[in-house]
């Protein structure tokens, strides 16, 4: 075995989300009908879409209705890098800006340091950068269920 390739004991998977043409509305319903112990053929018939549509929908979460992001209020929120791009706009320090946002200065330098600097800092794409490295997509919602390991 010497010359064997090495090998992983896990892959991680993204788990995709589809809403298969149902809106926000109706995914609630289906979620309510489904926690009643309504078959999948009273489902779709209820909401007049195909059975299968109703099926996909719940078997793509396990039957665990997804809960959006929740980000932690240790991290800065998306206001809070737009006042952080507004400041530095306005030519106030790192210092300055914390005091106001009430987040500690070094926060705040960091934050612009990581994220090109005074002179190229975006709020937006700060956001999506952070969203980046904690792994996750901010176009979807996230829960336990993201990364699948299969072995």
């Amino acid at each position: 075995m010497i010359n064997a390739p090495p090998t992983d004991d896990h892959v991680i998977v993204e788990a995709q989300v589809r809403d298969y043409g149902f809106s926000p509305a109706q995914q609630d319903e289906i979620w309510r009908r489904w926690r009643e112990g309504q078959s999948f053929s009273l489902i779709g018939r209820a909401l007049g879409a195909p059975m299968q549509n109703a099926r996909r929908f719940l078997h793509q979460s396990g039957g665990v209705r997804l809960s959006p992001q929740q980000r932690s209020e240790r991290h800065l929120s998306g206001s809070e890098r737009e006042e952080i791009s507004r400041g530095i706009a306005a030519g106030e320090s790192a210092r300055q800006l914390a005091k106001r946002l009430g987040r500690s200065p070094s926060t705040v330098s960091r934050e612009i340091a990581r994220n090109g600097g005074r002179d190229r800092y975006r709020a937006a794409s700060a956001d999506e950068a952070a969203y980046a490295r904690a792994g996750a997509d901010p176009s979807r919602p996230s829960s336990p269920n993201d990364r699948i390991c299969a072995p």
